[in-house]
């Protein structure tokens, strides 16, 4: 997902005395670039390394695999993307004789690398261990998933560029804001403040900046984002939060050198079996990328930079692709903030700049030494302000009288969060083992503690897909179009019937989709029910 800053906050740079008169023709680099690429590099930094910290830590992947084929591949992939747009806003430029132009900013997307790795990668990898598989068969099997998903989205974010205005009009604005904005409130947004408040003195005090600089829109010497950054790396220091040990500084430095990724053609092919139990996540996620890239093309025309709607998509999904085929699970998208960068004078060579830059640290190992040196709680305020900005979104981007659908989109994103953390505290305490595996005996106990378990692992299950069809419903049944509303209901019958949609079964560790003839049978009774209901209001509103 975009940063969703304003990044002409707390900024120093000029538009007026940066740039180029607007008729004097484009250049690859005026003043202004320097902010803007501070401003930019700044958001990709801390993507990269929230893909270090998660792949280390939350999916176990060995440094091997982090630094000599993820990191490599999304370098390459913001080169790519990064340098394309640069030209893209040139050659414009050079035809209009002008001299504005303000390439598209691009990036890593932030909402696809938590939900690949939460609603995938990490799934994948503990059914694989609940199965007997070994750890390094199980982090193999999940890299592949995840290589799968990525790939998935680049080819809709390519297509994207065909059908557009087909997609616009058919998804209702709320149900696909609603069910981004259940993502970004649990694993983004909830996931980051329980950080801050485990470590307050960092955590908060670049909260308050953060705010500050893109709520209060005060004046700061440096750019919000930056000095956020600034500032919790000190106090990290002074608290002793951020310590260097020479066996984990050697352990990273061991990590630099350049490193060439290869094409993973397969690695994609051995995964394809973990394609379709994971479309419920990558055909909606495609989906947002598609939509989110279209509401910041159409952004950057009100700023005055109008853009081919069909080449900017297919520049999009062509990085996302060059990421999975490399070895990548991270796909990229276009940013919002188009007219902020435009606005602090960045035109051009901010984008290559930080293609160049952030590719060069992926290709040569880098970030591992940086990450020691910028702990993820000097950054993960930025990263919870976009999720406040995504939930906030989903509200003020749709009519008022959705707000409830939009409300009840965000519940399944919240449940499958719950549900993650539920089933970790189960494994902390002991179960998910081979002396204790998870079993149907824990659903009882935590019923009596009113604990609904059982509809946190249903809701988990094609999440993304459940929170689409049930604010869509609601959208649907506000505008008094129940047969809509009932079609919806009759499409999440059948997905729950074959198993694609809430069933779900126990591993050892885990729960699970559950596909398969009628293995979700109650849901899809309950919402053929609805589908009635709806039919029958149908029936008494032309009464």
């Amino acid at each position: 997902m975009p940063m969703r800053s304003d990044p002409s906050a707390g900024t120093t740079g000029s538009s007026s005395l940066s740039n180029p008169r607007p008729d004097s023709g484009p250049r690859w680099w005026v003043r202004g670039d320097l902010d803007g690429f501070l401003g930019l590099g700044l958001d990709n930094l801390i993507q990269i390394l929230l893909i270090v910290s998660l792949c280390r830590g939350v999916l176990g992947y060995p440094d091997s695999l982090i630094f000599g084929s993820i990191l490599p591949a999304t370098g390459l992939s913001l080169v790519v993307g990064n340098i394309a747009y640069a030209i893209q806003a040139h050659r414009l430029g050079s035809a209009e004789g002008r001299g504005d132009r303000t390439a598209l900013p691009y990036g890593i997307n932030t909402v696809s690398l938590f939900a690949y790795v939460f609603l995938v990668m990490l799934p994948v990898k503990l059914s694989a261990l609940g199965q007997g598989l070994s750890a390094e068969a199980a982090v193999t099997l999940s890299w592949q998933a995840g290589l799968l998903a990525c790939l998935g989205s680049g080819l809709i974010e390519a297509a994207g560029g065909f059908c557009a205005d087909v997609l616009r009009r058919w998804l209702p604005r709320a149900a696909l804001l609603a069910t981004l904005a259940g993502i970004a409130l649990g694993y983004i947004g909830l996931g980051f403040l329980l950080r801050t408040y485990a470590m307050p003195v960092v955590g908060l005090a670049v909260l308050a900046v953060i705010l500050l600089a893109y709520f209060g829109s005060v004046k700061l010497p440096l750019p919000g984002g930056l000095l956020a950054v600034l500032v919790g790396v000190a106090l990290a220091w002074a608290t002793g939060l951020l310590q260097v040990d020479a066996a984990t500084w050697q352990a990273n430095a061991s990590q630099v050198g350049l490193r060439l990724p290869s094409l993973q053609i397969g690695a994609l092919w051995a995964g394809r079996e973990q394609l379709l139990p994971w479309l419920g996540v990558t055909i909606p996620m495609g989906l947002f990328n598609v939509l989110g890239s279209l509401q910041n093309i159409e952004s950057a025309a009100v700023a005055g930079d109008d853009y081919p709607v069909r080449s900017s998509l297919l520049i999009n999904g062509l990085g996302t692709m060059v990421a999975a085929l490399l070895g990548s699970c991270f796909p990229t998208t276009i940013y919002i903030g188009h007219p902020g960068w435009k606005g602090m004078g960045a035109r051009i060579g901010y984008s290559w700049l930080n293609g160049l830059v952030m590719g060069l640290g992926c290709l040569l190992g880098l970030f591992g030494l940086i990450g020691q040196l910028v702990p993820i709680e000097a950054g993960m305020a930025i990263v919870l302000y976009i999720a406040l900005i995504i939930a906030a979104q989903a509200f003020q981007a749709t009519p008022p009288r959705h707000a409830a659908a939009v409300a009840l989109g965000l519940l399944p994103g919240l449940a499958g969060w719950g549900s993650l953390l539920l089933k970790a505290g189960l494994r902390a305490g002991g179960a998910g083992s081979e002396a204790h595996p998870f079993s149907p005996a824990m659903l009882l106990p935590l019923q009596q503690a009113d604990v609904w378990a059982a509809g946190a692992f249903a809701l988990e299950q094609g999440q993304i897909v459940a929170a689409m069809l049930l604010a869509g419903m609601l959208v649907y049944v506000i505008e008094q179009r129940f047969r809509a509303a009932a079609l919806c209901a009759l499409v999440a019958a059948a997905l729950s019937w074959v198993g694609l949609l809430h069933a779900w079964r126990f591993t050892s560790a885990d729960t699970v989709l559950n596909p398969g003839w009628g293995t979700g049978s109650p849901w899809a009774l309950g919402y053929l029910a609805m589908a009635v209901v709806f039919l029958l209001g149908s029936r008494l509103k032309k009464l």
